[in-house]
């Protein structure tokens, strides 16, 4: 295991032990959250990716990933992450037909904005989330 990975494992550790500290998903607020759909505006759906889908968007998408999303999607993307136990609702499954269906302007909004146990990832570069989302598209039925 190279260092890198290494605080990256570490760091993805730290985050889901802060996730069921703060009991993240089981606020009143997110009763609203848990019961109501979670659907972007029209106009951010019809966003378009400005990355292309080729190698180098796809890895960095995987390595923004893998720092920030592993504690709760998992490492697999399949919303099963050590974080996930305490969250209500669960992590969306990234591999599946729900999530891969929604346009790639919707899933970039919901990583942006966040909603309930799903923090917004707004400060992290626009370049980023939109890597975020070619990574998730090849893990289409996984």
């Amino acid at each position: 295991m190279t260092s890198a990975s290494l605080v990256a494992r570490v760091g993805g550790l730290v985050l889901a032990v802060v996730l069921v500290v703060l009991g993240w998903g089981r606020g009143p607020g997110d009763v609203v959250a848990q019961t109501t759909p979670w659907v972007a505006p029209a106009s951010e759906k019809a966003n378009k990716n400005p990355l292309p889908a080729d190698t180098k968007a796809v890895e960095q998408g995987e390595k923004v990933a893998k720092v920030n999303c592993v504690p709760c999607h998992g490492n697999q993307g399949k919303g099963d992450g050590p974080a996930a136990v305490a969250l209500n609702p669960k992590p969306a499954d990234w591999t599946s037909k729900k999530v891969q269906d929604e346009p790639d302007g919707e899933i970039f909004w919901k990583i942006t904005t966040g909603r309930g146990p799903m923090p917004s990832w707004r400060h992290l570069p626009e370049n980023d989330r939109w890597a975020v989302v070619r990574y998730l598209r090849t893990l289409a039925g996984k």
